[in-house]
C-alpha cells in the first residue's frame, strides 16, 4: 500500500504551485492587479495560511488537475506539501478565478472528493435507433486514500445498443478495494431513451393547457351577487329595521 502510495506521487508531484504568503494589509484587489490569485491553505495538522499563486500558472494546472488530483503547493521555496484544490471562486461576470481554497492532506487518511465522469465511445441506440442519450450522473463522491483518488472515471457508452441497456454506478471500473463510490449501486448514470411515438406527440399537442385566471393581471374573481340565498339586499334590509322598530 505505501509503495503505491508513492509512485502516485511521483506522478503528481510533476504538477507544482508556486505560492507565496500574503503580507498582511495587502487587498485582494491589489493582488489580483499584480496578476495573482487570493488564496489559503488549510487542513491536516495546519493552521489557515493566507497565500497568493500567479494566476495563469495556476489556470493551467487546475485545467489539468481538477479537484480531484494531488498537486505540490511550495510556498516561499519550501518544502513542498501535498494538497487538492479544494474550492475555487470566479468573477461573477467575467471568466476569471478570484479566489483559490488549498486543502493540506494525510497520504496516509482517507478523503472524499468528487470524481468527474468521463463519458467515451458512440452509443448506437442514438445513431441507429434515434434515441436520446440521458445521464443524470456527470460525477460521484468517493472515499479513497488520497494517492487512490482517481483524477476521472470513463464510462464507455459504445455498449449501449439497444434502450433496455442502462449503466449503473454498479458498472463504473474503478478498484473497489482501494476506492469506494459513495453512491447507490443501482443508480443509473447514464442510457438511451426511445424517441416518442406519434401517438404520444399527439397526445402532447392535444393535451389542454389548464390556467388559472385570476393569476392574470386584471382579472379578478368573480364576486358574489348581490341578492344570493341567505344574504338580502340594501332594501330589504332597511324595510326588515323598520318592520323592528314598530
Amino acid at each position: 500500500m505505501i509503495s503505491g502510495i508513492e509512485v502516485n506521487l511521483m506522478a503528481v508531484q510533476q504538477l507544482v504551485i508556486e505560492a507565496n504568503k500574503r503580507e498582511a494589509g495587502i487587498t485582494p484587489a491589489k493582488i489580483r492587479a499584480d496578476g495573482l490569485i487570493p488564496a489559503v491553505l488549510y487542513g491536516h495538522n495546519t493552521e489557515n495560511i493566507s497565500l497568493s499563486v500567479p494566476a495563469s500558472i495556476f489556470e493551467k494546472i487546475y485545467r489539468e488537475a481538477g479537484e480531484s488530483t494531488i498537486v505540490g503547493l511550495k510556498i516561499n521555496g519550501s518544502d513542498t506539501v501535498n494538497v487538492l484544490i479544494h474550492d475555487t471562486q470566479a468573477h461573477g461576470t467575467k471568466d476569471y478565478i478570484t479566489h483559490v481554497d488549498f486543502y493540506k492532506v494525510n497520504m496516509t487518511e482517507k478523503l472524499t472528493a468528487t470524481v468527474p465522469l468521463k463519458f467515451i465511445g458512440e452509443p448506437p441506440a442514438v445513431k441507429a435507433l434515434g434515441g436520446t442519450l440521458v445521464h443524470p450522473i456527470s460525477e460521484v463522491e468517493v472515499e479513497s486514500l488520497p494517492g487512490d483518488l482517481p483524477h476521472e472515471i470513463e464510462v464507455d457508452v459504445s455498449g449501449l445498443v439497444t434502450f433496455d441497456i442502462v449503466i449503473r454506478i454498479s458498472d463504473l471500473k474503478v478498484d473497489r478495494s482501494k476506492v469506494e463510490i459513495k453512491a447507490e449501486d443501482d443508480a443509473v448514470v447514464i442510457m438511451v431513451e426511445p424517441p416518442r411515438t406519434e401517438e404520444e406527440l399527439k397526445e402532447l399537442e392535444s393535451a389542454p393547457v389548464e390556467a388559472d385566471v385570476t393569476a392574470v393581471e386584471g382579472v379578478a374573481e368573480p364576486k358574489a351577487e348581490e341578492g344570493a340565498e341567505g344574504e338580502g339586499t340594501k332594501e330589504d334590509s332597511e324595510q326588515n329595521k323598520k318592520s323592528a322598530e314598530k
